[in-house]
């Protein structure tokens, strides 16, 4: 079934009335978008956040772990400085709508207490608890315990977790500490972060543009020097569209690296195939430790611990679509920084960056969204949308006028 959608997928090409379908969508989107730019923004006159000025948030999770592990400083003055920041900003940003800061300054006393204790040296602790006494924030949709898992739904608003997702409790278990959950779009259904129940989150560098999505709040709060680093996940952009959006660094693992259970919509039909869990953080040095803890033992399906040799490698840079209807063109500004970087590793490496095209790319967003409909290996479709909506309200609807112009049934969900 997989293989006869693709092959249909790959084969087919825009037909006139495909193409006028396409131009009507295009001339829909516009339109709203010159009716939202006619709207009072409702931005703040505050445009941009606070300088940060506790040194102490300048700091990678790795460097944070090191210090307190030696005793430079301790894990509650670190927590407490990100208390503080987050406490600074967030009233601006709304990135945190849940926090745990109480809970969160005794697991730190409790992290300093093990350290002052421990007479097994800081190699022991650095293998035991890597990430011991540094502070993190948790996407709203994972379940950490005691904390809401509603991702913005009314009828899921009461709802705490009793229990940790896999990738949230092999981070607590290396020794972070959870400060709250963050803001997704609603039902982790969109590009931006925004719902009934908490409201928009925006964007730390310009308060009056969005923070992306479905991993918006997480994108936001690290962006703003309020979290080091957080978790989010991924099935269409969703933690690499807020990492590009708030100027962060984030990764989406394959499939199978990071478990995603124990995550709000569950996915059913192929979707698992397709969302990734993944960290997000303000400093590239700590993806790769990042990574690997939150993976557990499927760390070893990977070789994070082997180092690469960059200048035996093969790039390759792909610069657009080619062209889709559905897509607005790659920015300049993106295509001269492609080039750049492209240039930059030619130079350092001494390689060659070729770059490549592949026609089918245009199709990139109809096979995707041909493959997240499709029922899983036993037969089993995927959730219908208005079942996970619970009351059915939504934020979001220009998605189910787009939905509505391609003649799509509500069969599926998937976070964007």
């Amino acid at each position: 079934m997989v293989r006869e959608a693709v092959s249909t997928l790959f084969k087919m090409s825009l037909s006139w009335k495909e193409r006028v379908h396409s131009w009507f969508v295009v001339l829909i989107l516009r339109f709203f978008q010159f009716i939202f730019r006619l709207l009072p923004s409702g931005s703040k006159s505050v445009k941009h956040l606070p300088p940060i000025r506790n040194p102490l948030l300048l700091l990678s999770a790795v460097q944070l772990a090191e210090k307190i592990r030696r005793r430079e400083v301790t894990s509650v003055e670190v927590v407490q400085a990100y208390i503080d920041r987050i406490q600074e900003v967030n009233p601006l940003l709304n990135a945190l709508v849940k926090d745990r800061f109480s809970l969160a300054l005794l697991e730190a006393a409790l992290a300093d207490k093990i350290i002052e204790e421990d007479n097994r040296g800081e190699s022991f602790l650095r293998e035991q608890y890597p990430l011991l006494g540094v502070p993190t924030s948790i996407k709203e949709s994972f379940a950490l315990q005691g904390m809401p898992n509603s991702v913005g739904l009314k009828f899921r608003a009461n709802l705490l977790s009793n229990l940790d997702a896999p990738p949230v409790a092999y981070l607590k278990r290396a020794g972070a500490i959870p400060l709250g959950v963050t803001n997704t779009s609603e039902l982790c259904m969109w590009m931006e972060s925004n719902n009934h129940l908490y409201g928009i989150t925006n964007n730390p560098y310009d308060l009056g543009r969005t923070c992306g999505g479905s991993s918006g709040g997480e994108g936001s709060i690290i962006g703003g020097g309020a979290s080091v680093f957080g978790i989010g996940s991924d099935i269409g952009g969703s933690i690499r569209m807020p990492c590009f959006f708030n100027g962060i660094f984030g990764h989406k693992p394959s499939k199978g690296v990071v478990s995603n259970n124990g995550q709000y919509p569950i996915c059913s039909g192929l979707q698992d195939d397709y969302v990734g869990s993944g960290p997000m953080c303000r400093y590239a040095e700590d993806l790769l430790p990042l990574l690997k803890i939150m993976a557990g033992p499927a760390a070893n399906k990977l070789s994070l611990s082997k180092d690469v040799d960059l200048k035996k490698l093969r790039f390759f840079t792909v610069v657009d679509d080619g062209g889709s209807l559905v897509t607005s063109p790659v920015a300049k500004q993106l295509v001269h920084a492609q080039k750049m970087v492209a240039k930059r590793l030619e130079a350092d490496l001494g390689v060659q960056v070729k770059e490549v095209r592949f026609p089918q790319l245009k199709y990139a967003f109809h096979i995707w969204d041909t493959f997240l409909a499709l029922p899983d290996k036993d037969g089993k479709p995927p959730s219908r949308m208005a079942e996970l909506m619970g009351d059915g309200s939504a934020v979001w609807p220009v998605w189910e006028l787009i939905k509505h112009i391609f003649g799509r049934s509500d069969h599926t969900v998937a976070a964007i």
